[in-house]
C-alpha cells in the first residue's frame, strides 16, 4: 500500500494537486494524509498585534485549520469515494518543511504530492516558495503538479541522469510502479560530450536497468554541455508528460534549481516534476 502526503494551503492550486493524485492513484491501495501546517499563518495573522492576544489568535488559527481540513475531507470523499483509499487529516502548529519531514518518517511516506504554487505565489515563478522549500529540504520524493495540469495518464516519462549517483532502490521502485500503472515509457537520458562511461557510471546504469527491468525503458545519449536546454528541448520534441530527476548534491536538478533565485529558474516547466530525493529511508 502506498502512503502519500498531500500538504495543502486550501488554495486552488493545492486542490488541483489533490484532485490529480486521487485520479492518478485510483487503481492502487493508498493511504492519503492531508496536512496543513499553520505556524507561518499564525505569525502573519493580521490580529497578532501583541502578546495579549497570542493565545486567542493561536486558538482561532488552529480551529480554522482543523475546520478547513474537515471540509476538505468531505469534498475529497465526494470526489473520490474509492474503496482502495483511506484518508487522514493532520493539522499542525509547525512549518511546512518540519512537519512534512516528521510525517514522512513517522508514517513512512512514499511520496509527497503538491502544487507547484500556493495561494500567494506569482504567476511568472515556476516553483512557489513552499514547493521550493519542500523540494530542497524534505527527505522524501516529491511530485510537483503545475497549476491546472490535468493529464493523469502519462505515456512518456523523462529521466535525465549523469550515472554518477548511486540511486536508492526504494525510489527507483517508486518510479517503476508509477510508470507501470499506465504502461508509460521511461526515457533514461544521458547528457554528455563523452561516449565513454566510467566503471562507476556503468555500475549505476546497470542498477537502473535492473530495477526498471519490468518497464518499457529507452536508454538515450545526447551530446551537449547545456543540460537545462537539452532537457527542455527533449521534453518539447518527445511529448514528455512527467520529468523525473534526482535531487542530490551535484545533480542536474540541484544545478538547475537551487543556486538560482526562484524567479530565475530556467526550466519553465509545464509538466509534473517527480523529484527523487535519494534518501536513506527504508
Amino acid at each position: 500500500m502506498l502512503s502519500i502526503l498531500l500538504p495543502t494551503d486550501f488554495s486552488e492550486n493545492s486542490m488541483n494537486a489533490i484532485t490529480y493524485a486521487l485520479e492518478f492513484f485510483k487503481y492502487q491501495k493508498t493511504k492519503f494524509y492531508f496536512m496543513h501546517a499553520y505556524q507561518n499563518e499564525f505569525y502573519d495573522h493580521d490580529e497578532l498585534l501583541s502578546r495579549d492576544v497570542y493565545k486567542d489568535v493561536l486558538s482561532n488559527v488552529k480551529k480554522e485549520s482543523q475546520t478547513n481540513l474537515e471540509n476538505l475531507l468531505k469534498k475529497v470523499k465526494n470526489i473520490s469515494p474509492n474503496p482502495k483509499f483511506t484518508y487522514h487529516i493532520i493539522s499542525a502548529y509547525n512549518t511546512l518543511v518540519e512537519e512534512a519531514n516528521l510525517i514522512a518518517n513517522d508514517k513512512n511516506i512514499d511520496l509527497i504530492v503538491m502544487g507547484t504554487k500556493g495561494k500567494s505565489d506569482e504567476r511568472h515563478i515556476v516553483f512557489g516558495s513552499q514547493t521550493f522549500q519542500v523540494l530542497k529540504y524534505v527527505e522524501c520524493p516529491v511530485l510537483a503538479i503545475p497549476s491546472n495540469y490535468k493529464n493523469t495518464q502519462p505515456k512518456r516519462i523523462l529521466f535525465p541522469t549523469n550515472y554518477l549517483i548511486p540511486y536508492k532502490r526504494r525510489e527507483l521502485k517508486l518510479l517503476s510502479e508509477l510508470a507501470k500503472s499506465y504502461r508509460s515509457t521511461i526515457d533514461v537520458l544521458y547528457i554528455s560530450t563523452s561516449n565513454q562511461l566510467s566503471i562507476r557510471q556503468e555500475d549505476n546504469q546497470a542498477f537502473i536497468k535492473d530495477i526498471l527491468r519490468d518497464n518499457d525503458v529507452n536508454f538515450i545519449q545526447e551530446n551537449s554541455k547545456k543540460i537545462a536546454d537539452t532537457i527542455t528541448t527533449y521534453i518539447n520534441e518527445n511529448n514528455i508528460e512527467i520529468l523525473t530527476m534526482v535531487n542530490t548534491q551535484h545533480s542536474f536538478l540541484e544545478d538547475m534549481l537551487f543556486p538560482s533565485t526562484l524567479d530565475k529558474v530556467s526550466l519553465g516547466l509545464e509538466i509534473p516534476l517527480l523529484a527523487m530525493q535519494n534518501t536513506a529511508r527504508f
